[in-house]
């Protein structure tokens, strides 16, 4: 069937595809490579890959970078410190991103992927053609084209009627044929775009002054994976081969990008996108996406002597391999800028190499010497034939695509009157989970509530705000992911509906959400309602003369902060006040709009 048009007939089995997949089932061994090669005096040095950050780790690295930016581009009325060599200096960059495709089967061979298997024991799921046996001949699987063609029409990409598979030649325990199996020459995907804007890391600087920013993407490609090498030093390396053969799509941008913080934008839109459409097994955080970076400088003003797809005028590039993380891409490409304007600044001219970074690193290093189409002796592959892609089989999968990510924070905006910022961050979180459970909660709520305060967008910006600051919020003093969130959508959406109605304040709603939170998930569970009744936090409002009391005995006792009010116009100090008599006030008595509204009467402000 490869190489054949996909039939209407075909394409229903793809979907159902099922039974069982035939792999050998071999115990782990030591690894024979190195044996090989140490009995003919070759040198075993392991093969650099990157370790897969862990998700609570990439999230508190992202965490602090955004903390530090927000530090730093506040400087009071200090002029902020640029390094004057980026305005002489020009940074263009083109990203490689390669993610693996969500398949159950690896792209040549019938045996399951490590990812479909939870990646069981090493060596467990290979067949005769991913370890290179003799005779062991590939071939395609059909089922792992579905995701990868859903990533190219997500991409905006135009599918190709004929694509054709090539041989990239280069000797590595890791590829056990000698060869990786690509789309070097014909991909099946060309001529994508990706568009940015500033909520998704974009410096405003680079739109000039436009709304977005558009990425060329110039193909996306199928490929193998190679296996896991792991190393025992001082000189034992391990194989893994269960995840040789399994599938991956390469994504390569045009260089339209000229800033650390762009690239790192783009490469986090990727994932997003490639997520969406359910397309790639895991994100970058858990090794299932990495990134290879092209970083060239050049004068500005000035064109230089190399070019790429088109685009001509460049600096000689480098290449940066593997980054595993986007705090990572934007680092490194900080580090090759500034080495290459350093480098070039003294007279010395930039070599085409292959360079490597290391977390927490200053600097690049150097690989080894760049690899051209001469070094890998790209050939078309003989044993297989063109893949050709039927046009229904496009139309179908485009017709089924899920929402994209630009669509859902467009939708959240118009539904749930949430800002651009914060639908965004509720759409992008938790695979969904954390935008499924606002949208239920608003759900319940409207149903809580009668029409005249039912309105959904006025209700999606109350919901959405519990959701991401307050349920955020105790996500992050706990340290816990957003699985742990005991607190289900009725029971956030008993609260609001409370607060709304005026029967409990804000403050003791946030009390019950952090309560709920630490009660286990049993038959005990009390309701909203219970905590409420028991603990009679229910509201009951002063008088006006009470509040005008209350406030009145607060300012008595501190003069000097009603002088700064009304003296000195420092109106905000008006909030003190407010805050003290929530204080001040039993639980349930005093509510801060109230209390605002007199504080302010009393001040005249």
């Amino acid at each position: 069937m490869t190489g054949l048009p996909l039939r209407p007939a075909q394409l229903r089995c793809l979907s159902g595809i099922s039974g069982r997949l035939y792999a050998p089932r071999v115990a782990p061994r030591a690894c024979y490579a190195t044996k090989w090669l140490s009995s003919r005096g070759l040198a075993t040095t392991p093969n650099a890959g990157p370790e897969a950050v862990p998700l609570r780790k990439h999230l508190k690295d992202e965490a602090k970078r955004k903390k530090a930016e927000a530090k730093a581009s506040y400087n009071g009325n200090k002029k902020q410190k640029v390094d004057p060599r980026l305005e002489k200096w020009e940074l263009t960059v083109g990203i490689e991103v390669h993610a693996e495709l969500n398949t159950a089967c690896k792209l040549f061979s019938s045996a399951k992927t490590a990812s479909a298997e939870g990646n069981g024991l090493p060596n467990s799921q290979v067949a005769l053609f991913d370890a290179a046996m003799p005779g062991a001949q590939p071939q395609f699987q059909h089922a792992t084209l579905l995701p990868a063609l859903r990533a190219a029409i997500a991409l905006g990409c135009q599918v190709q009627r004929k694509s054709g598979w090539d041989r990239k030649h280069y000797f590595h325990w890791d590829q056990p044929n000698g060869y990786q199996i690509t789309q070097y020459y014909e991909p099946f995907a060309r001529d994508g775009i990706l568009e940015l804007t500033v909520e998704d890391g974009v410096p405003s600087s680079e739109l000039n002054g436009a709304s977005s920013l558009k990425i060329g993407v110039k193909q996306i490609q199928m490929e193998q994976d190679t296996a896991k090498t792991t190393a025992h030093p001082p000189s034992t390396y391990h194989i893994d081969y269960n995840r040789a053969g399994h599938p991956l799509i390469e994504v390569i941008t045009l260089p339209h990008i000229h800033s650390p913080k762009t690239a790192a934008a783009v490469v986090r839109k990727i994932q997003a996108v490639l997520k969406s459409v359910d397309a790639c097994v895991t994100g970058m955080e858990l090794g299932g996406l990495r990134a290879d970076v092209n970083v060239s400088v050049r004068q500005r003003g000035t064109d230089g002597a190399s070019s790429y797809s088109g685009v001509s005028g460049l600096g000689q590039r480098t290449e940066i391999k593997n980054l595993s993380s986007f705090k990572a891409v934007e680092d490194a490409i900080i580090a090759e800028r500034d080495r290459q304007i350093s480098v070039l600044e003294s007279g010395g001219v930039i070599e085409g190499e292959t360079r490597g970074w290391s977390l927490g690193a200053t600097e690049t290093t150097r690989l080894r010497g760049k690899e051209g189409e001469v070094d890998y002796r790209y050939m078309p592959d003989a044993d297989l034939p063109p893949l050709l892609i039927a046009p229904e089989l496009i139309e179908h999968l485009r017709s089924s695509l899920p929402e994209l990510p630009d669509s859902t924070e467009e939708r959240v905006q118009r539904d749930y009157g949430l800002s651009a910022k914060d639908a965004k961050s509720i759409a992008s979180q938790d695979d969904g989970d954390r935008l499924e459970y606002m949208e239920e909660t608003v759900h319940l709520l409207k149903e809580k509530l009668d029409s005249a305060v039912s309105d959904q967008p006025k209700l999606g910006k109350i919901v959405g705000n519990w959701v991401l600051h307050e349920l955020g919020g105790l996500q992050t003093s706990n340290e816990e992911s957003w699985d742990s969130v005991s607190v289900a959508s009725a029971e956030l959406a008993d609260i609001i509906a409370n607060v709304t109605q005026k029967q409990i304040t804000a403050r003791v709603g946030k009390q019950l959400l952090a309560k709920l939170n630490g009660l286990p998930l049993d038959d005990k569970r009390p309701s909203v309602e219970d905590l409420i009744d028991e603990g009679n936090l229910r509201l009951r409002p002063l008088s006006q003369e009470d509040y005008e009391a209350l406030a009145q005995s607060i300012m008595d006792e501190n003069p000097d902060m009603v002088s700064a009010v009304k003296d000195k116009g420092q109106k905000g100090k008006a909030m003190w006040f407010v805050g003290q008599m929530v204080r001040r006030g039993e639980e349930g008595t005093v509510e801060p709009e109230q209390a605002r509204a007199v504080v302010e009467k009393l001040l005249g402000v």
